[in-house]
């Protein structure tokens, strides 16, 4: 094991500044050559340090040209065309670098190490597919795989219907809850004011 101080954030990781321990392969082949962490000595501990401000001020600017981006990209998708059974399974899968280069085609530049997929994808469908733009801002595409273009825009119809569905569904069951919940407080003023005491001139004869 090995000890780094990160350089930025990391997921599941740590914070800028944070000094974790990681798997030596890890820090070598990833967090070391990407410049996303320091060997945590003492030498690099005080540079660290003394470089601090700027690189915040520098991981400020990348966010908030991050944020930018993910407004621009908010609601994109991308059609992949491949073969598959009749059972919705690909012969073959859809990578990484596949969503990457197609969103490039549709003009939003991506490294492929940006695509958050944590196994390639292996069947038909729209698939929600997170897209890392800075340590500290994701969006999310959909991926429509689908065996032609047709069939993409049918796919792309019935997620549509079925988000339509789901929002009416989940309006008209609110209003079911806010007409129970009024109906329940109705109630209970009627109970408070048949428990409340008659009110009397004076004491019993």
């Amino acid at each position: 094991m090995m000890e780094v101080i990160l350089l930025e954030r990391i997921e599941r990781l740590g914070q800028m500044g944070d000094v974790v321990r990681v798997k030596d392969g890890y820090a070598r082949n990833y967090l070391l050559p990407q410049k996303k962490a320091l060997r945590a000595t003492k030498d690099n501990m005080s540079h660290f340090e003394g470089q601090r401000s700027q690189l915040e001020a520098q991981n400020l600017e990348r966010r908030n040209e991050a944020e930018a981006a993910a407004g621009r990209m908010e609601g994109l998708s991308c059609v992949l065309v491949r073969q598959a059974s009749d059972m919705g399974q690909l012969y073959g899968s859809v990578s990484a670098r596949d969503i990457a280069d197609a969103l490039g085609d549709g003009g939003v530049k991506i490294d492929k190490r940006q695509v958050s997929l944590d196994r390639p994808i292996k069947t038909l469908g729209i698939h929600g597919v997170r897209i890392i733009l800075h340590p500290e801002v994701f969006v999310q595409v959909d991926v429509n795989v689908a065996r032609s273009e047709a069939e993409a825009e049918q796919q792309a119809a019935e997620a549509g219907d079925l988000f339509e569905d789901e929002d009416a569904a989940a309006a008209a069951q609110a209003e079911a809850e806010e007409a129970l919940a009024d109906g329940e407080d109705s109630e209970a003023t009627d109970t408070d004011t048949e428990a409340a005491p008659a009110e009397t001139d004076g004491p019993p004869a």
